[in-house]
């Protein structure tokens, strides 16, 4: 990686500029290695380790870090959402985030149309602000939900709706900026009078105003000759803004610049009508160019939207398990087109769509149709389309793929000629590639098999992107639709062009930053092609400690931990705020290190030898600190496009950070819940009454590391396994024999799941046994990384199970997140074990055990339309999947809603007990769950089959929810849905119980132990 650092800052006084800065800025100044290392790379193939991260208030925040950096030198890169493909958002520079604190509305006025916004807001923000006016912004990227406006200014970024309203520099009105040198000031449109009097002023605006307007005398014709008119010119500087017809618009021209000119303090957006409703026609094709073909005929119908995708994206997904279910809703074809109408009412909507079918109808070449009118079906579609990026990121069993050539843009009359000779120029250079994009403004989207690592890979890639501009701009087309032209196609603009224009937009960007400091080497002047790559020839990441070997095997990523770190690919979809369950610590807290990306950065960061965090390796501190607040709730395992599974990574880095080292309080108190509960179950009513007394009860608290917010704990008198004992076993005998679970949690504290599956199997007819010995998957282990143990833990189970798995025994879970261990873990620790790929293989819920045999069995109606609010746990949602719940709760009757973006509970096993998490814990609970199940009716049935989901339910909101084998047992049995079996203590705390177990009794023995075994290490 080329050395910039010492390019750009010189002898910069680095301690000087963090003392001014922090003397200076009221908000967050960073200089620390982890923050460093999270904000190294955007979602580019590029990788630039910033001088330090500032994380602003206030505007006057901006303000006082421009001029510190002025002081010292040091060049200011402004980052909103951090998804740019270009490399726009990396460089050796002082990194302003806004996306924390500066994310607000001003002012918005429905009469004017406009909206005054802070840089740092998310669009899907400010659309659901100017939605409540029928209004909304037009441009909309696939990242609305995460990206900032300010980003979209940056790179003049588009979207499905563009076709409806243009690119992001058609709709801002006005910007307030930032120089480097200090001036601050509005610019928007400018009358003939408004300019000659401000260059009549002088100064420095009178300077910049007076330059700009040279560049337009001298080069208007040229301008308006080498300019495509076409929807997706996004590709250089925009002096076309400055011609005397489009108003001499200065804000205009600004978009686009990727923050080498000015900072944008805050914006004035044009807001546009917003269609009431809407709906969807999708056209199948025999291929993507015929598709392509016909998008001129569809444009005449005035769609809203108009995009394709063809059949190679649909296999990618089908492949990754991506929208398994959503395929069948396509028509036949194997191109196709997503054309949206808009109207005052559906009916509207839909009479144009049918309008533009029956027209299709009438020629030769009618395509496959289908009318979207479901607005859930509407969604899943659009879904497919907005996963694009992801599908196509990291595919098994192809090689990965990057951005490089992923926006090129023709006219929309074209794109068909267009498609056919760049899937030309791919065989050519034999590089398969799935093409989607906005067809409706000609813009193409796309990701290539680059070698990044090999020079001969390296060559080939600079080889084909210098044919691919030639290909397009002989269309009249443009090097970049959407994403910008950055680092990675800034070299591309003389080709485009012509060298006078480009000198033209070299003279504007000085104009503004005379000294080059604003985000300097892109764009205009840019650093070469292949500089500051993160991989490239140099790539070589650094072999891991402890004999070179991991805990995990990592088999999705050719066994090495290496690559794992590598599978993000920057697309931010983990930073949203609303919707799914990733990434929770990071919708409370908006921190960059405390999202699935900043923590995959800093893993990344950790193997690179050139990096701030590698010489600490697995003892880092930064690195410890950004996992910290993981919950390892593997919402990022599904939710995430590239299925990036921090929970594995955490539970590596940890198992190595604390090789040798005696673990905090807390990973004993919490992480050995096994022992803990096996002991307490010796004498329930004594632990009971020592964690329920007033004062003790909070000692044994702070001796095992856990909050004392959380309630006093009870233990059932009698746990599950010793009540299936002292009823002799299974009832039913002769019937097929399945394997039930008995997991530590719902062994132990919640005994009537357990009591209400025996009986509910038994009902239906099947003979239940239990493990012939007390066993336990190790659930808690992993959230400490004890991995020597929990591997033993495993090795137990295989062991004691082995007859049973070996004659195919189903076996049935009822905690999710323990299940999840057969279904993940297992396989990851032991992939080479037969025994335990069988297992992996006959290990299903319950619910998944009922759907399977759904139409063998005759469903009661007696809860029939009885109304169910349904909360998937974490590990089920992003592993196994809430299919089967919903189908089975369905087969009963009853009215089933799913929150399906209820999020994370927030508890997360242990994660929500320790006090330094306990507020974390909290507003992520109060974030979507409690929020949505306090608004549930008094009659309606809560269930969820997490315990640590039902747990903090009950302790942050007084509510009792339901396992889902206890509303099917009542279904089935005609039982109670009031209170649970024969359970006399009530619903008890998940992990508590053992705090006074081993706080009070056994801390000492565990945190001895622990020092002697690392006394001996040493």
């Amino acid at each position: 990686m080329t050395d910039l650092h010492t390019i750009r800052s010189g002898a910069m006084d680095l301690e000087g500029l963090q003392r001014t800065l922090r003397d200076t800025v009221r908000g967050e100044v960073r200089f620390d290695k982890g923050s460093r290392s999270a904000y190294s790379t955007d979602s580019s193939n590029y990788r630039q380790t910033p001088i330090g991260v500032v994380v602003p208030r206030s505007v006057d925040d901006v303000v006082a870090t421009v001029a510190a950096c002025r002081e010292h030198g040091a060049p200011v890169l402004s980052r909103g959402g951090g998804t740019s493909l270009a490399g726009q958002g990396t460089n050796v520079a002082v990194v302003i985030d806004w996306s924390k604190y500066l994310r607000g509305i001003v002012e918005l006025d429905p009469d004017r149309r406009q909206a005054r916004v802070q840089p740092g807001i998310v669009l899907d923000e400010l659309r659901d602000a100017a939605g409540e006016h029928g209004l909304t912004f037009g441009p909309d990227p696939s990242t609305h939900n995460r990206n900032s406006l300010g980003g979209m200014i940056g790179n003049n970024s588009c979207g499905v709706h563009s076709v409806m309203a243009g690119r992001t520099s058609d709709n801002i009105d006005e910007l307030e900026v930032l120089t480097y040198d200090g001036l601050r000031m509005r610019v928007g449109p400018t009358s003939d009078e408004e300019l000659a009097r401000i260059i009549a002023e002088g100064g420095r605006r009178g300077e910049i105003y007076a330059g700009m307007k040279q560049i337009v005398n001298r080069h208007a014709d040229l301008i308006r000759a080498r300019f495509p008119r076409i929807p997706r010119r996004v590709s250089g500087f925009n002096l076309d803004e400055l011609l005397p017809e489009n108003g001499f618009h200065v804000a205009r021209a600004l978009v686009g610049t990727e923050g080498t000119c000015a900072t944008v303090l805050e914006a004035t957006c044009k807001l546009v009508e917003h269609p009431p409703a809407s709906t969807l026609l999708v056209l199948g094709y025999p291929s993507v160019y015929e598709a392509a073909d016909h998008v001129p005929e569809i444009l005449e119908f005035g769609p809203v939207g108009l995009e394709g995708i063809d059949q190679m994206l649909i296999e990618y997904m089908q492949t990754k398990h991506m929208h398994a279910d959503d395929r069948a809703l396509l028509p036949d074809g194997e191109g196709w087109l997503l054309v949206e109408f808009g109207g005052e009412d559906n009916d509207e909507a839909a009479r144009r769509a049918r309008d533009c079918m029956e027209a299709l109808r009438g020629n030769g070449s009618a395509p496959t149709m289908k009318l979207f009118e479901d607005p859930e079906e509407e969604e899943h579609i659009w879904e497919i389309r907005e996963s694009g990026l992801g599908a196509t990121a990291r595919v098994p069993g192809q090689p990965d793929t990057w951005p490089g050539w992923e926006d090129s843009a023709v006219p929309p009359e074209k794109v068909g000629a267009y498609l056919r000779e760049l899937r030309g120029l791919f065989d050519e250079y034999d590089y398969k590639v799935s093409v989607y994009g906005h067809f409706g403004d000609g813009c193409i989207h796309c990701r290539i098999p680059f070698e990044l690592n090999t020079a001969q890979g390296l060559r080939k890639y600079e080889s084909f992107v210098e044919e691919a501009a030639d290909l397009v701009l002989s269309y009249g087309g443009s090097v970049s639709g959407e994403h910008g032209d950055g680092q990675a196609r800034g070299f591309l603009l003389e080709k485009m062009f012509g060298r006078e224009l480009v000198d033209d937009m070299g003279t504007f960007m000085r104009l503004w930053d005379p000294e080059n400091k604003m985000n300097p080497g892109k764009a205009i002047d840019p650093d070469p092609l292949l500089a500051n790559l993160r991989f490239g020839t140099d790539y070589h990441p650094l072999p891991l400690q402890s004999g070179n070997q991991t805990h995990f095997q990592y088999p999705d990523d050719d066994g090495d931990f290496a690559r794992a770190t590598t599978r993000c690919v920057g697309v931010g979809k983990c930073r949203r705020t609303e919707g799914g369950t990733m990434c929770p610590s990071y919708m409370v807290t908006l921190e960059e290190e405390h999202s699935t990306r900043g923590r995959a950065r800093l893993l990344f960061e950790m193997l690179q030898g050139d990096s701030a965090v590698a010489e600490d390796g697995w003892r880092s501190d930064d690195i410890h600190d950004a996992l910290d607040l993981c919950l390892a709730c593997k919402g990022c395992k599904g939710d995430c496009p590239v299925n990036v599974d921090m929970a594995t990574y955490k539970a590596e880095f940890l198992a190595h950070y604390y090789q040798g080292r005696v673990r905090p309080r807390e990973a004993y108190a919490l992480g050995l819940i096994y022992w803990a509960a096996r002991l307490a179950a010796r004498m329930p009513d004594v632990a009971n009454a020592v964690l329920s007394a007033p004062v003790l009860g909070d000692v044994v608290k702070r001796l095992g590391g856990v909050s004392t917010e959380r309630s006093a704990p009870q233990f059932a008198r009698e746990t599950f396994t010793t009540w299936f004992q002292r009823r002799g076993g299974s009832h039913v005998s002769g019937g097929e024999t399945v394997l039930l679970w008995p997991d530590t949690f719902n062994n132990h504290w919640h005994p009537a799941v357990g009591k209400a599956t025996v009986e509910l199997l038994e009902a239906l007819g099947y003979t239940v046994t239990l493990p012939p010995r007390i066993l336990c998957c190790g659930r808690p282990l992993y959230d400490y990384g004890m991995l020597d143990l929990a591997k033993r833990q495993l090795r137990q189970i295989l062991d004691a199970l082995r007859p049973q798995i070996r004659a195919g025994v189903t076996l049935i879970g009822m905690e999710p997140s323990c299940l999840v261990v057969f279904r993940d873990e297992l396989v990851n620790l032991c992939p080479n074990d037969e025994d335990a790929q069988r297992l992996h293989d006959n290990a299903v819920m319950l619910t998944e055990f009922l759907a399977a045999r759904a139409d063998e069995l005759e469903w009661p109606q007696s809860l029939a339309g009885r109304k169910a609010v349904v909360h998937g746990h974490c590990h089920q949602k992003s592993t196994l999947g809430m299919d089967a719940d919903l189908d089975v709760l369905g087969r009963l009757g009853l009215d089933v809603e799913y929150l399906k973006d209820a999020g994370c509970c927030g508890l997360a096993g242990s994660f929500g007990f320790e006090a330094s998490k306990y507020e974390v814990s909290k507003a992520v609970g109060e974030h979507a769950l409690l929020p949505s199940v306090r608004q549930a009716g008094d009659d309606d049935l809560l269930i969820t089959s997490g315990y640590s989901c039902r747990e903090q339910v009950e302790q942050l909101g007084g509510i009792r929810m339901l396992h889902t084998a206890e509303v099917l047992r009542a279904a089935f049995t005609g039982g109670s849905l009031e209170q649970p079996l024969e359970d006399s203590q009530g619903p008890a705390a998940v992990l508590r119980a053992n705090w006074g177990v081993v706080a009070l009794t056994g801390a000492v023995a565990f945190t001895g132990g622990a020092l002697a075994r690392a006394v001996r290490r040493r």
